[in-house]
């Protein structure tokens, strides 16, 4: 194990770790680096979110009650 790693234990689901044992099989490539490069990708959306989430934050809230009432009176509901 690298210095840069850190050991730790994961309880999946039966059936979806059989299907990561295949998918390591086929793309000969370590558990650890399939959920590895899944949580960077997850962690990286989060990001992504949290950008979005900032660069609108000054933009004004629309209750959800007035935005049906506007589909409403435009026909769209």
């Amino acid at each position: 194990m690298k210095a840069t790693q850190k050991r730790a234990t994961v309880y999946f689901d039966l059936h979806l770790h059989k299907a990561l044992r295949i998918k390591a099989a086929i793309t000969e490539r370590s558990l650890s680096e399939i959920v590895n490069a899944a949580v960077k990708q997850s962690m990286a959306e989060d990001e992504e979110d949290l950008s979005a989430f900032r660069q609108r934050a000054k933009e004004p809230n629309l209750p959800f009650e007035s935005v049906l009432k506007d589909l409403r009176l435009r026909g769209k509901l």
